[in-house]
């Protein structure tokens, strides 16, 4: 039925609910239903992702009274923190950066682990041209680096602290046409990795950073562009994804939620769901050291956001 819907009608059905025919409280407005959350800049896209998984738990959870399932969009973290405090949303999946921040804001829990792309970890990778004149952090001085978009881990958060903990003041350039002034690191949000590599290989932007899967996958960075590249610096790795509550969801929910997704990974039902759900491999249960890593997090969004507010 969905394949026969216009674009404008499928966009605007992340803000319906979807039924299941078949007592426990899931969101705060329907206690009969289930909503998850994405902070999304693309609700099309994160739709087609997030409905085939929140399909699937809504029909093992008939049995405590969930028998609709919605999806809820957030344009900015902050506006997801405000849902989660509400009870508008009670299952957000997230990158750590932003699960540290709806933590901070409205206290929501980390649940699991996701492996996102089969992947448990990534990291930051910065790069330049091999003959280029950046071969280290401070050769960023006076320099621009092309990054992707303000709510990125990989490619914002993490290469900003890294630059803030340096000694570096990166200011945010409106394009890379724009000179940044000679003592600090200009940036500019290109919005895809493909965007960031193409920069640099033109000599646009002196350096980029993005994930090391990034590196390797060919649609974000050619061979081409790589053959011409050299890896100046690497940042630790953090977990790849993770999935979260809010902090009053039932508890009976929270337990089957996480058990559901425990399971997923040897079901058989579950895997079309799970490659629909960012080629997901499995959930697994995170470590308090994890956990704590993660929320630890809160203080590189707080130190980069303080930096670049003006």
């Amino acid at each position: 039925m969905i394949r026969n819907l216009g674009t404008g009608a499928l966009l605007l059905l992340f803000l319906l609910s979807w039924s299941i025919p078949s007592h426990v409280a899931a969101s705060g407005s329907d206690p009969n239903t289930l909503v998850i959350g994405k902070i999304s800049h693309n609700p099309k896209k994160h739709y087609r992702y997030l409905k085939p998984m929140l399909m699937y738990v809504v029909e093992r959870m008939r049995d405590l009274g969930i028998t609709k399932g919605k999806i809820r969009m957030a344009k900015s973290k902050e506006h997801m923190a405000e849902l989660l405090a509400r009870g508008d949303v009670d299952w957000v999946t997230e990158t750590p950066i932003a699960a540290s921040y709806l933590h901070e804001k409205s206290g929501a829990e980390l649940l699991l682990r996701k492996w996102k792309k089969n992947t448990s970890e990534y990291y930051t990778v910065f790069f330049s041209l091999k003959d280029g004149a950046v071969k280290k952090l401070e050769d960023l001085k006076g320099k621009i680096i092309a990054l992707e978009d303000p709510a990125s881990t990989t490619a914002y958060y993490l290469p900003v602290h890294a630059m803030l903990q340096s000694g570096l003041t990166p200011v945010k350039l409106r394009n890379f046409r724009e000179t940044p002034p000679a003592d600090k690191v200009g940036f500019v949000f290109v919005r895809e990795e493909i965007n960031i590599a193409t920069l640099v290989n033109k000599g646009l932007a002196h350096a980029g950073a993005f994930s090391n899967l990034d590196w390797d996958k060919e649609d974000h960075l050619p061979s081409q562009y790589r053959a011409q590249f050299s890896i100046f610096k690497k940042l630790p790795p953090v977990v790849r994804a993770v999935e979260l509550v809010r902090r009053d969801l039932n508890p009976a929910l929270k337990r089957r939620l996480e058990g559901i997704l425990l399971q997923a990974g040897d079901d058989p039902k579950a895997q079309p769901v799970l490659h629909a759900y960012q080629r997901t491999k499995k959930f697994d249960v995170l470590s308090d050291e994890q956990k704590q890593s993660i929320y630890d997090m809160y203080s590189i969004v707080d130190k980069v956001d303080r930096a670049l507010t003006p």
